[in-house]
């Protein structure tokens, strides 16, 4: 029996998809004002959900978490296609989830030393 379980490896991978769509989310506001730039989006709950379907830990561990363009939206005269605005909300969001993600695996992990008497 392993310490780490299915919960705890999805949390980890979790986190790490967390941590990609938050790089991808300030990317899309660091070029703003780039001309021809097309935001970028991650996705990483949709992957996570399906690698969790194949019921599998190691289609869990290996789950790829790649940023993929937002074809929809509108897109100014310069080709570029961020709204700062948008992009700064989905970051703040994107953080607030890493955070919770972050504090619930850590809480897993202190539950597991407890149990084994380390402090």
């Amino acid at each position: 029996m392993s310490l780490i379980d299915t919960t705890q490896i999805a949390l980890e991978r979790a986190i790490s998809g967390a941590t990609v769509r938050q790089a991808t989310l300030a990317t899309n506001l660091a070029n703003a004002n780039t001309p021809g730039y097309i935001a970028q989006d991650v996705d990483f709950h949709t992957t996570l959900r399906s690698a969790m379907r194949n019921g599998t830990e190691s289609a869990i561990e290996n789950a790829q978490f790649l940023p993929s363009s937002r074809g929809s939206g509108p897109i100014r005269a310069d080709g570029n296609g961020v709204d700062p605005d948008a992009e700064a909300a989905k970051l703040s969001q994107a953080g607030l989830e890493l955070n919770a993600l972050t504090r619930v695996a850590g809480a897993r992990i202190d539950i597991l030393r407890s149990a084994m008497g380390v402090r």
